[in-house]
């Protein structure tokens, strides 16, 4: 079994940077991807960024070249440095595992809110 423990998420005004961290414990050879989704109140959740086991990243589109993933999986630690935050970052953001069987699992949030 995996567990996931989020910290990081915090209030920082418009241009400004925060670090989130998700560290993995438990089974994490079972892993096969980890990643960060957002929830804004009143909108669905959505992926902000992941990584698949052996080193590939994505990003949404309205995250790229502000955020930026490292560590994953392997590393039993994930980071997301966020950049040039704008209000509409503004959102409980969730660490995410994906398994190779099994549902995929969530940390409890960490909240991120950006001033205008």
């Amino acid at each position: 079994q995996v567990q996931l423990m989020e910290s990081g998420g915090g209030f920082v005004q418009t241009g400004g940077s925060l670090r989130l961290s998700c560290a993995a414990s438990g089974a994490t050879f079972s892993l096969r991807a980890i990643g960060w989704y957002r929830q804004a109140p009143g909108k669905q959740r959505e992926l902000v960024a992941k990584v698949i086991r052996g080193g590939e990243r994505s990003y949404a589109d309205s995250v790229k070249g502000r955020f930026t993933l490292s560590g994953g999986a392997d590393q039993n630690t994930l980071y997301l440095q966020m950049n040039s935050l704008k209000p509409e970052d503004t959102a409980v953001y969730y660490c995410n595992a994906e398994q190779y069987m099994g549902s995929d699992l969530w940390g409890q949030g960490t909240q991120v809110t950006v001033s205008s």
